[in-house]
């Protein structure tokens, strides 16, 4: 496996490490045991970064991915989110960056991991009622304390990136990027690069449509999957997206690969300071994402991808408008 530096963090990861976030949360219902043998095979093929968050099952893909860490933990970097919360109904509470908060909630994680320290913390969204120099001066406090090792946003706009790193470095940014969702591209890759924070993408195939696990409203048919509600996933969006698939399906081909895989190659071609996340639930998909760090792709096929689908070409928002306007900011 290939390794990339996370910024100038020090923190050295796979090239592609494993987002966790499905083995618990949004996608439906899943088997614990079977979840568990997917991060165990992972670090067997060396993968060695993997991402979770309080807000998944609030607190229980945490303690997932601590039993499957077991025994395990000098081989791996442990990223995790703190800030957002389910309700009782299974809603997610507005983003919590109160010092107090924080504080408290890395304590929750730590124990729910079953570890001494977190290589990586990330605010999950950016709470517009607390300043970010509050939030972050936080954070480093537990740098201080050895709780944490290095400091991460997610979905965080320029500004935002810009003024936390004045109060500490911030090792990365963790936001959604991929063929589709080009977001960061502009303004924030380029703030990121000159503050020498480093990039983790996650849905980096797009919630499955870019794995081809997702062609049909029937794909997602689970009520407690959290895509059914996501614009992109509606049916005359999806069969617009569908039709996507299929003309990147036949250029994948020609490179021996698979759509995943291609979508994942475009990532880490866009730079070394980028780190795509994939999440799985199956060994099989697991060990052909992975297998995307050995597919070199071409300047031309870069221009050629961006010609088979301009991001203008995709139908409908990532996100509901309540789940736009926590990005970014």
């Amino acid at each position: 496996m290939r390794m990339r530096e996370l910024g100038r963090s020090g923190l050295k990861v796979s090239a592609v490490g494993l987002g966790c976030m499905g083995m618990s949360w949004s996608y439906g219902d899943s088997n614990e045991k079977q979840c568990v043998a997917v991060i165990q095979r992972a670090i067997d093929l060396g993968v060695n970064f993997f991402d979770t968050a309080e807000l998944y099952a609030n607190g229980g893909n945490e303690q997932l991915l601590g039993k499957a860490i077991k025994g395990r933990r000098d081989k791996i970097i442990v990223a995790t989110k703190f800030g957002l919360r389910l309700d009782d109904k299974g809603a997610v509470l507005p983003a919590n960056g109160k010092p107090a908060y924080l504080l408290a909630a890395c304590d929750a994680s730590l124990k729910n991991l079953a570890i001494d320290y977190i290589d990586l913390y990330y605010q999950h969204r950016v709470d517009p009622t607390v300043p970010i120099e509050d939030t972050v001066g936080a954070m480093a406090e537990l740098v201080t304390a050895g709780k944490v090792r290095a400091l991460g946003l997610s979905e965080a706009g320029a500004a935002t990136i810009r003024r936390a790193s004045k109060i500490h470095p911030i090792a990365a940014l963790q936001s959604e990027y991929s063929l589709w969702t080009r977001d960061p591209e502009g303004l924030i890759l380029e703030t990121c690069r000159e503050l020498g924070v480093g990039f983790v993408a996650y849905s980096p195939v797009s919630r499955g449509l870019l794995a081809g696990s997702v062609a049909t409203a029937a794909d997602i048919k689970a009520p407690n999957d959290k895509r059914g509600a996501m614009p992109r996933f509606h049916d005359e969006n999806l069969a617009k997206n569908a039709a996507l698939v299929e003309r990147l399906s036949a250029f994948a081909r020609g490179r021996a690969g698979t759509v995943a895989q291609v979508a994942l190659a475009w990532l880490l071609a866009r730079g070394p300071d980028i780190v795509p996340i994939p999440g799985t639930r199956r060994i099989g998909r697991l060990e052909e994402n992975l297998k995307a760090a050995d597919l070199d792709l071409s300047p031309a096929d870069l221009a050629e991808l961006d010609r088979i689908c301009p991001p203008s070409a995709v139908a409908g928002a990532r996100y509901p408008e309540r789940g736009l306007a926590a990005v970014n900011l």
